[in-house]
């Protein structure tokens, strides 16, 4: 495939255009969306993927795990990028001031250009609640955090990686009215892997909500699904699902009328600096109305740190 012709040019530019046409793909003559090449999301890690020359305002990078080689996204212009998903936000749960927004994602916060840490950042500025902000890992100064917010029936939004979320619930039990609970993905080799049914029954259960909701992005895009409970996602109408067959990167396949399971395609039009068509390694079940589900990882593909497992 085209990123065989490219893996040893390390950190060169490529456009779309230069993939299409080394896949001998004419994108003039494509005229259904279920045409359109997805470029190999690998292709980040070896290459600034770009439509036109520029200086990035910021370059994204992923977490990803020990050893691993990061991805990295070039971004011309970070106000793009924060009205994506300010707009993503205020679409599935209202304006942000409605919000005391706290953060518990210390793996991010130790490495540099996370584009997770930068989107919560603005969320918990624009939220403008006194007590939103990174509790790192001080678990003692959050559990009071969000038993004052209770006793005030503050809706607040706890946003955080599944490993720290799950050492946070097993120090402190409680029972939470006012606070919606959401998992990013990851264990980053902290703990055993789970199944994302094991997570949220886990959390469900020490909490005492009644759904864990869940945040779908990578450092690839500059757009977030959202899931409000049972990993059922949807997109903001600027961002797409599609999947396609294991064994045929360029053939995606017809949507049916229960579900349709593959490997995730991504339209995200807010990626039009980069691409906008992106074939990632997630396996997924596209089901009626537009919800998706992420059901783990292709085999062949890295362990991203971001990666949470589910079963079928």
């Amino acid at each position: 495939m085209a990123l065989e012709l490219f893996s040893f040019q390390y950190d060169h530019n490529i456009t779309y255009r230069e993939y299409t046409d080394s896949i001998k793909v004419d994108p003039a003559k494509v005229n259904s969306i279920d045409k359109i090449p997805f470029l190999p999301v690998a292709f980040f890690k070896t290459h600034r993927i770009i439509t036109t020359p520029f200086e990035p305002a910021i370059i994204f990078e992923s977490s990803g795990t020990t050893g691993s080689v990061n991805s990295r996204h070039y971004v011309k212009n970070t106000a793009l990028y924060n009205k994506s998903f300010t707009r993503a936000f205020e679409l599935f749960y209202g304006p942000e001031k409605e919000w005391c927004i706290l953060a518990l994602l210390p793996s991010y916060l130790e490495q540099q250009n996370s584009s997770l840490v930068f989107m919560v950042d603005e969320l918990i500025k624009k939220s403008a609640h006194p007590m939103s902000g990174f509790y790192l890992n001080d678990h003692d100064k959050l559990y009071h955090t969000l038993l004052h917010n209770e006793i005030l029936q503050q809706p607040t939004l706890l946003i955080g990686v599944t490993f720290a979320l799950l050492d946070f619930a097993e120090k402190y039990k409680m029972k939470l009215k006012n606070t919606v609970i959401m998992e990013t993905g990851g264990m980053k080799g902290r703990r055993e892997e789970m199944t994302r049914q094991e997570v949220h029954k886990l959390l469900k259960d020490t909490l005492k909500v009644k759904e864990v909701h869940s945040e779908y992005g990578m450092t690839e895009l500059l757009s977030q699904a959202y899931s409000h409970g049972d990993g059922l996602f949807k997109c903001p109408p600027w961002m797409k699902i599609l999947v396609r067959e294991v064994d045929d990167p360029l053939s995606v396949k017809k949507a049916s009328i229960k579900k349709t399971t593959g490997l995730i395609n991504i339209i995200d039009l807010a990626n039009i600096y980069s691409c906008a068509f992106i074939a990632t390694d997630d396996i997924g079940c596209l089901h009626k109305n537009d919800y998706f589900e992420v059901l783990g990882r292709s085999d062949s593909s890295d362990l991203r740190g971001c990666s949470l497992l589910v079963s079928n």
